[in-house]
């Protein structure tokens, strides 16, 4: 009778122990699987993040595209001062604008590349015509006049279209500020009404007109 009731109470303690083991095991399996579903707070952060600083739209496409051969073209007009001009203060001027407009050229060639959109034809060569109907910009009979000029004549010519250049690229700027989405469009086109805007001043200050 005692050996019976003892193999009894065996079997009941064997079934409880692999009951427990197995209860076990599925609370373990069900942490597991939700601690690899569900995404780390800062990766999901950091993915939101990166999306949010690469994000663009076709404004900030169109801005590069059309700022590209505009920033090409005062670059070209700058380097004609170079033996042409005769006043310390516009050789300076385009000294700056070179130093200036030619950065920013490569830098919205990168974000164009990396959006897989066309980049615009580098300089030299640049069909000047191809370009007139946008804001500011001279046309191939326009430049030839200027690359013929010299002395004051020059200072004056160069002075007066940069000044109508400058307005062109600031209106450019300003609608990329309204309607641009890319960050450092969108801040760059800022530094360009900024700057630009203090550089008509200046040029219209040479010019007697203010």
């Amino acid at each position: 009778m005692r050996t019976t009731c003892s193999l009894i109470r065996r079997a009941c303690l064997a079934g409880v122990a692999v009951s427990a083991a197995l209860t076990l095991t599925a609370c373990g399996g069900d942490s597991e699987a939700g601690e690899s579903s569900a995404p780390s707070p800062s990766v999901s952060a950091g993915t939101s993040a990166e999306s949010s600083a690469g994000a663009h739209n076709a404004q900030d496409v169109a801005f590069a595209q059309g700022m590209i051969p505009h920033h090409q073209q005062a670059v070209e007009m700058a380097g004609l001062a170079d033996g042409r001009a005769s006043s310390t203060e516009v050789k300076d001027l385009a000294a700056r604008i070179e130093k200036a407009q030619g950065p920013e050229i490569t830098t919205m060639s990168g974000w164009l590349k990396s959006w897989g959109e066309q980049v615009p034809e580098a300089m030299p060569g640049m069909d000047h015509s191809a370009h007139s109907g946008m804001a500011g910009m001279m046309d191939s009979a326009d430049m030839e006049k200027l690359a013929k000029a010299s002395g004051k004549d020059f200072d004056s010519m160069f002075l007066t279209m940069k000044v109508e250049h400058h307005e062109g690229a600031v209106e450019m700027a300003t609608t990329e500020k309204a309607k641009g989405e890319y960050p450092a469009a969108k801040a760059m086109s800022g530094d360009i009404v900024t700057t630009q805007n203090a550089e008509i001043s200046e040029m219209k200050k040479l010019l007697g007109e203010d």
